[in-house]
């Protein structure tokens, strides 16, 4: 694959994770640097992961995960969705069950936004990258450019949710259910 190709590649994948931290900027309303740079760090470092794993499992697990992993990615976005839902429900009391500051929700959303590098890692396997060392540029720019997407995210979400005061995670929440429901489809009419 050419550099530009890896870049637009980057872009595709990166998609999901921006969509993920423009919506926990939204709850956020604010800018919290901490958290949006943990997180554009675990979506970029499992962006990279997946694709690294995919490669290596290429003989191993290819058939298992094809099998599994849209059924994985849905089951985890429909999780974080469905707190979002819930808590978007419940009276504004102050306390609410998804936090996108908690260490918790953000692994967990960034293995459910990188379930489909894990896909694209395989079909590395198959493109010419036959050893370790060649699978490292696509793995960087895959990681750098989700890294960098989420957070242009939390910046347009904290900007948005400062100025703008709607209740956020009902529309969240269907976001990455959203997210969950097209991954799904696109893997079972494929």
């Amino acid at each position: 694959m050419s550099i530009l190709e890896l870049v637009l590649l980057s872009i595709a994948l990166a998609m999901d994770c921006f969509t993920v931290s423009v919506a926990s900027g939204l709850i956020q309303r604010r800018l919290v640097v901490r958290t949006m740079l943990i997180t554009a760090v675990m979506f970029g470092f499992f962006q990279g992961l997946m694709p690294m794993l995919g490669w290596l499992g290429m003989s191993f697990f290819a058939d298992a995960i094809r099998a599994w992993d849209h059924w994985i990615a849905f089951g985890l976005l429909a999780f974080l969705g469905g707190r979002m839902i819930i808590d978007g429900l419940k009276p504004d009391d102050g306390e609410h069950s998804f936090d996108p500051s908690e260490f918790s929700t953000t692994v967990t959303m960034a293995v459910a936004t990188s379930i489909d590098a894990l896909a694209v890692g395989l079909s590395f396997g198959c493109t010419g990258y036959d050893t370790p060392g060649s699978i490292l540029l696509p793995i960087g720019i895959i990681a750098i450019g989700s890294f960098l997407f989420s957070v242009a995210g939390f910046f347009i979400g904290a900007f948005a949710g400062s100025r703008f005061k709607f209740p956020v995670e009902i529309p969240g929440g269907l976001v990455l259910l959203g997210i969950g429901i097209r991954i799904l489809v696109e893997h079972l009419t494929a």
